[in-house]
């Protein structure tokens, strides 16, 4: 009877493995390698912030702390006008702080990435979990679904769907970057 029990075991533990092996790949992060374009040219000409210009009255701007953090927002603002002047004259820190305080309600998309590595599914070692606030609701991409009152299906799919926004804002920063001076 207990030779059957360890089989049975053996086969739950190894579905278990299978199952989560599974799931892994679903929580990969696709913003890592951007951010890490982001960080190597804000280093390379040597800059803490960026911004560019999404729509007719959409943004994205960033902050970045040297080796710690990546702050981005994107969000609508009622004066493009104003906007499209603070892009031209490269005031990108002006960009970000409008719109993280003066965008229209319920269009922000605020990332906050500790370590500057792209969108984590988990919080890593000694580092703060990576944060989304989106349309005034906030996540903590800590890997605690439960205390977010989320089932792992649904923190997996806003982890997802997150960290695919996060990949379009970061694609919008590196191709400012990339514009001749």
């Amino acid at each position: 009877m207990r030779a059957s029990c360890r089989g049975v075991g053996c086969l739950v533990a190894a579905s278990l493995v299978l199952l989560m092996s599974v799931q892994v790949p679903a929580q990969e992060s696709r913003s890592s390698q951007r951010a890490g374009e982001v960080v190597t040219m804000l280093d390379t000409v040597k800059l803490d912030s960026i911004a560019a210009k999404l729509g007719s009255d959409e943004y994205v701007a960033a902050l970045y702390f040297s080796g710690s953090q990546l702050l981005v927002v994107k969000a609508r603002y009622l004066v493009p006008e104003r906007m499209d002047a603070q892009l031209a004259s490269g005031n990108y820190r002006d960009v970000y702080i409008d719109l993280n305080s003066a965008s229209v309600e319920g269009s922000k998309t605020l990332i906050a990435d500790f370590g500057a590595n792209g969108l984590q599914p988990r919080r890593r070692d000694n580092e703060a979990p990576d944060t989304a606030d989106i349309a005034g609701q906030s996540y903590s991409f800590d890997g605690d679904w439960r205390k977010a009152g989320l089932s792992e299906q649904e923190y997996i799919k806003i982890f997802q769907s997150t960290d695919a926004e996060y990949t379009g804002m970061l694609e919008a920063l590196i191709a400012q970057l990339k514009k001749p001076s």
